[in-house]
C-alpha cells in the first residue's frame, strides 16, 4: 500500500484500517469531521494527514493541537509505532472527542497519549516537544500564538500547519505580530493547499 507515494508496511496499513473503522463507528454518534467528507476519508483525511510524517519522518516528540478526530495526530502516532520511537501528545478539550482519541490510540497501539485540556493550559502538562501539528483548527496567527510557548527561542523546533487556498493572507496577517522562517510544502492531496513549516519563531508585539 502507498499513501502519496509513501510505502506503508502491512502492520501500519492494518493499524490505519482499524483506525478508519473506529472513526466511522464513532462519527455516527459524535461530530468528528464534516459529514460531507466521510465518503473520501482515506484521501481527504488519512492521506492528507500522512503528509506531516512524510515531511518530517524523524522519531521525535510531537504536540498535536486540537486533535479532534485524530487528524493528523493519530496518523503520525501510528507511523511512529513502526519506528518504535517518538511520541505524540494529542491535545483535545472536548471530552467526547478525547474519549474517541484514547480508544483509537489504545486499539491501534499508536505511540502517544491524550490530554483533555484547553490548548492554552497544555504547556503546564507538556513541557517540551520537537514539533507541533494542527489541521483545520484556526487561522495562522492564532495557531502561532498557541504554539509559541514551545517555539519562541527554540530554533530547532518546527510547526507544521495544514492550510487552504487563502493561506497567503493568513501569512501576511501573522507577520504583523511574529517573525519566523517559512517553508511551503505543496499538498499532494488537496489542490491549492499547503503545509506550512514554521521555525525560528519570535514575537514582535
Amino acid at each position: 500500500m502507498e499513501l502519496n507515494g509513501l510505502r506503508v508496511s502491512r502492520e501500519t496499513q492494518e493499524r490505519l484500517r482499524h483506525f478508519a473503522e473506529l472513526f466511522t463507528k464513532w462519527a455516527k454518534a459524535i461530530n468528528l469531521v464534516a459529514p460531507s467528507t466521510m465518503g473520501d476519508m482515506w484521501s481527504r483525511h488519512i492521506a492528507d494527514s500522512a503528509q506531516i510524517f512524510q515531511i518530517s519522518p524523524r522519531p521525535q516528540t510531537w504536540i498535536d493541537l486540537g486533535s479532534g478526530g485524530g487528524f493528523p495526530g493519530v496518523i503520525t502516532a501510528i507511523f511512529l509505532t513502526e519506528q518504535q520511537q517518538g511520541w505524540v501528545h494529542l491535545v483535545e478539550s472536548n471530552n467526547k472527542k478525547a474519549a474517541f482519541l484514547r480508544t483509537a490510540m489504545r486499539e491501534t497501539g499508536a505511540r502517544g497519549e491524550v490530554h483533555p485540556v484547553r490548548i492554552e493550559d497544555a504547556p503546564i502538562a507538556i513541557a517540551t516537544c520537537d514539533a507541533i501539528s494542527a489541521r483545520a483548527l484556526a487561522d495562522l496567527d492564532k495557531l502561532i500564538e498557541y504554539a509559541a510557548p514551545w517555539m519562541v527561542g527554540k530554533e530547532n523546533n518546527r510547526a507544521y500547519f495544514h492550510k487552504g487556498r487563502d493561506y497567503r493572507r493568513e501569512i501576511q496577517k501573522a507577520h504583523g505580530r511574529w517573525t519566523f522562517d517559512l517553508l511551503e510544502h505543496d499538498s499532494a492531496v488537496e489542490r491549492d493547499s499547503v503545509i506550512l513549516e514554521i521555525s525560528n519563531l519570535q514575537r514582535l508585539v
